[in-house]
């Protein structure tokens, strides 16, 4: 038991105690900030490929609506509910 009080209370474990506990601890950027960070960092990267995706199946749709006219149409009357002059539209929800 002496043994183990000796090594604790060397002044090298003691100042190495300290220093775990505060840079773990009570850093500004500590274990917990940390983590936090970690996160939010992995939830952007995950929001990043989202809109990654979108923006690849938006290029698709552009690349299809710039020169077919037909496409056009369809896509007008599905987004934007256009229709032709004597035409009546009924949107069920």
């Amino acid at each position: 038991m002496k043994k183990v009080w000796k090594i604790i209370g060397n002044k090298y474990v003691i100042a190495t105690l300290v220093f775990a506990v505060l840079i773990l601890f009570l850093d500004e950027y500590n274990l917990m900030v940390t983590g936090r960070v970690k996160r939010q960092v992995d939830e952007l990267h995950a929001e990043e490929s989202a809109l990654r995706e979108a923006i690849t199946a938006d290029s698709l749709s552009n690349a299809n609506l710039r020169g077919n006219l037909d496409a056009i149409e369809h896509y007008g009357r599905e987004n934007y509910y256009m229709k032709r002059p004597n035409e009546d539209i009924f949107v069920i929800k």
